[in-house]
């Protein structure tokens, strides 16, 4: 009798029942791939569980998960977790002690499995003030408790039966998770995600990704703890995907290479840093190659779906991808057939050229509160649209409001925010989920988004100004590595820009210029400020006069995530850069 999936849980079941994979999850220990089968990936997910049940974990307890890395473990502790009907709280692993202190004690877990040594001396520092009883860990740290000690505890099987009334009591309308979300702004939101609406929103995304049912191979590295990835590791499981996870975002090309990946998903500042890559490699070479490699870029630039270009330039493509092409997909182990890009804003040039590059990425769009995806590009039946997100999925339904805001209905949209009534009375009305972002759906269906209600401001003048429109022009330069668009209440819009020091170090020895190569010096030149502005007034003639950047500043250091000025899914914590820069906007606005 076929498994129907009704709960987060099920996936696995179902996928042992339909593919019974050998390596279900593969995760690399001490330099060794080692694989773990659909069966083994039950066995220990209800060890899992019985070793829960022994520590006495009863239904909508909470059990805290916090990985460096995504690994196989994560996946077991979750099922393991979910069978009990407790909820599992994932956390980023890059946030502050401080925002851990604060996500546990709001989310009252009792129980936190951590991945290693750094994340553990970061609980230890605030165990003490959470309602935390013990903390397992994965990677064996001496005088630690492991969670082996819970798989240990849970090999006696004489509370099989409590598990499966467990099980049988978990009812899809039940809250599944809670997931933080990062937050550009205040304290973190617990969005209370139910297994019906992750579980509705895989089987409705299944539609649109065409992968070979129990034969194709994933890479998974974006962290697990976000819903998007969290959500596609699901879908995996059902569509018979052997999951292989990265070691992290620098040995993403050696790890790809090793395993010939067919589906990998990331967020878009990951696929501008490959392209960054690959175009600062085809500047060092020189003649004819040099030449080919930008002629084939320049012609992935012009790409258009379903041959719209017409016979001549796909011709011409072909040449590209035999000559130029095959060696980007070869450095990504040579057998992709599809990348999703989520999260944020992707820019249609990398759309064009890494499709163009028979690698194609179908953007979507989505937030935590919807499970989350809400639409997505599909390269298959005239599905796809450079510059969109796609059509709205299967049982969802959106509607833009008079002001241009994206609503959305459907199974997917969460039951609200942990213990925050008020602010999930503030987003749910009449059905509707208010997004906070601007969008447009044109003739054929597809999805546009226009901009950021929230990161919307006006100046002085009262014109209004959206800075993600002019951040993602301006973004499209290899000068500029993170651009914030400032100027709320003021006489213009500025810019803060985070160069991008490696391209300019190249561009400095490849010019022969006279300039010192460290950040600081980089950031004071004025030949390189004079360069950025030829990029800025470029932007500049797209939009309207009253958007124009007038000034900028650049910055010395690197925008990062350890730094405060990104989230873990790499967004511009804008509150926090102006705060970290508030000199440099000083000097724009004397």
């Amino acid at each position: 009798m076929s498994i129907e999936i009704k709960r987060l849980f099920d996936f696995p079941y179902y996928q042992l029942e339909t593919y019974n994979l050998e390596k279900a999850f593969t995760s690399k220990y001490k330099n060794r791939w080692q694989s773990t089968s659909t069966k083994e990936y039950i066995e220990k997910a209800n060890k899992i569980s019985r070793g829960l049940l022994k520590l006495g974990v009863q239904p909508n307890d909470k059990i805290a998960i916090i990985s460096s890395t995504n690994r196989t473990e994560w996946n077991i502790c979750d099922i393991g977790v979910l069978q009990t009907g407790a909820q599992n709280v994932p956390i980023y692993p890059t946030i502050c002690k401080e925002d851990y202190e604060y996500v546990i004690n709001h989310s009252e877990a009792i129980y936190c499995f951590v991945s290693d040594q750094e994340v553990l001396d970061k609980i230890n520092k605030i165990k003490g003030n959470t309602k935390i009883k013990e903390v397992f860990t994965f990677d064996e740290i001496a005088g630690e408790k492991s969670w082996e000690e819970i798989l240990k505890l849970g090999e006696d099987t004489s509370n099989q039966q409590e598990l499966d009334d467990r099980k049988k009591a978990v009812l899809p309308e039940d809250l599944a998770t809670l997931i933080y979300t990062s937050g550009t702004t205040g304290k973190p939101k617990g969005v209370m995600l139910s297994h019906k609406n992750i579980v509705s929103n895989v089987l409705a995304s299944k539609e649109r990704v065409p992968l070979e049912y129990g034969k194709d191979k994933g890479l998974s590295f974006l962290p697990v703890c976000h819903i998007f990835e969290r959500m596609i590791l699901y879908l995996y499981q059902y569509c018979g995907v052997s999951v292989y996870f990265a070691e992290s975002l620098e040995k993403l090309s050696e790890n790809a290479q090793e395993i010939k990946p067919n589906v990998m998903t990331a967020v878009p500042r990951l696929y501008e840093k490959i392209y960054d890559k690959i175009i600062l490699k085809g500047e060092t070479l020189s003649g004819i190659k040099k030449g080919l490699f930008f002629w084939a870029v320049n012609l992935g630039l012009q790409y258009k779906p379903d041959g719209e270009n017409g016979w001549l330039y796909e011709k011409k493509l072909g040449i590209a991808r035999k000559l130029i092409f095959s060696k980007w997909q070869a450095a990504l182990g040579g057998e992709l057939k599809l990348m999703v890009s989520g999260s944020a804003a992707l820019q249609p040039r990398l759309t064009k050229v890494f499709t163009a590059a028979g690698m194609p990425i179908m953007e979507g769009y989505g937030l935590t509160e919807t499970s989350p995806v809400v639409t997505v590009n599909d390269q298959r039946n005239n599905g796809f649209k450079v510059g969109t997100v796609g059509k709205v999925i299967k049982d969802v339904e959106v509607k833009i409001a008079e002001n241009g805001e994206i609503l959305v209905k459907g199974p997917n949209v969460m039951m609200g925010y942990y213990k925050d009534s008020e602010k999930t009375a503030q987003v749910l009305k009449d059905g509707y989920f208010y997004t906070g972002d601007k969008g447009e759906i044109d003739n054929d269906g597809f999805l546009k988004i226009t901009g950021r209600t929230k990161e919307m401001f006006k100046t002085s003048g009262g014109k209004y100004v959206v800075p993600p429109l002019l951040e993602g022009d301006l973004k499209q330069s290899l000068f500029i590595e993170q651009v914030m668009v400032v100027g709320e209440g003021e006489k213009m819009p500025a810019a803060i820009i985070q160069p991008n020091f490696d391209f300019i170090r190249d561009w400095i020895d490849k010019k022969e210029l006279k300039i010192g190569k460290s950040n600081t010096e980089i950031a004071n030149s004025e030949i390189v400020k004079d360069r950025i502005q030829k990029e800025v007034t470029k932007c500049n003639t797209h939009f309207g006069k009253w958007e124009q950047i007038k000034r900028f500043e650049l910055t010395d250091d690197v925008w990062s995530i350890d730094g405060g000025h990104l989230t873990p899914t790499m967004k511009m914590k804008r509150e926090i850069i102006k705060e970290i820069y508030k000199d440099l906007y000083s000097k724009i606005y004397e």
